[in-house]
């Protein structure tokens, strides 16, 4: 009987160290999407509705850790939308879902470009500081495109942004995320508390070094954009 519930003990003991490293692996499974929407001027503002009912409904599929419906900041007929899911099988389930079908179905008489969803995977992330929920937030996306001979030596620099940007003052997130299926295509995500915090650090020495170390290695132009969650700018106004 004692040998048993030795038995039994050592076994328990042995099983521990297990479950730290399944979550390890499932954050490392992390899938992220992000997507760029354009519509017509006209129906910007049903677009506007679409988009944020489907986020409000596929925060609700099995796997999401988090899908942000934004709208850009001087341009109010382009929208983006930035997806994660704890990993690949829990996105190709929500694309499959009705009510993506639904949605797509809806917004493609809208759109004035294709829908333009870039799967990625991460390079760099963190647990964000805040949710986007708790306050007004200023998002930047910025798409970065490296010439292929300088790949990794790109890749290295982008990623160096992300551990230095989340200790500046009024930082939330900041993410690099690299596209599957161009592996010299970035995505930098930031959240930002205030417009004050992302102009500061846009104009900090570090970042003009790094745009400095960029331009030779660039395969196109930086592409910068801004962004405020959609319905923001509506309850501003009322403020």
């Amino acid at each position: 009987m004692l040998r048993c519930g030795l038995l039994l003990f050592v076994a328990m003991v042995l099983a521990m160290p297990s479950i730290p490293q399944a979550n390890a692996q499932q954050a490392g499974n992390a899938y992220y999407i992000v997507t760029y929407i354009e519509v017509a001027s006209r129906s910007q503002r049903d677009a506007a509705d679409l988009i944020r009912q489907f986020g409000e409904t596929s925060r609700k599929d099995a796997g999401n850790l988090r899908f942000e419906t934004l709208r850009r900041v001087g341009r109010p007929r382009h929208f983006a939308i930035l997806e994660a899911w704890t990993d690949k099988t829990a996105a190709d389930a929500h694309a499959t879902a009705e009510h993506t079908k639904q949605f797509r179905d809806a917004l493609k008489p809208m759109q004035t470009a294709p829908y333009d969803e870039r799967p990625h995977g991460a390079l760099a992330v963190a647990a964000p500081k805040l949710e986007a929920a708790d306050r007004r937030v200023i998002y930047v996306v910025t798409h970065v495109d490296i010439i292929p001979p300088k790949k990794d030596e790109g890749i290295a620099a982008t990623s160096g942004l992300a551990e230095p940007g989340r200790k500046e003052r009024g930082n939330l997130r900041f993410e690099v995320l690299q596209q599957t299926s161009r592996p010299n295509h970035m995505t930098v995500v930031e959240a930002w508390g205030s417009r004050r915090a992302q102009r500061a650090h846009a104009t900090a020495d570090n970042m003009k070094a790094y745009r400095d170390q960029l331009l030779p290695m660039s395969g196109s132009l930086y592409d910068e954009r801004l962004y405020l969650a959609i319905g923001e700018r509506r309850r501003s106004r009322r403020k």
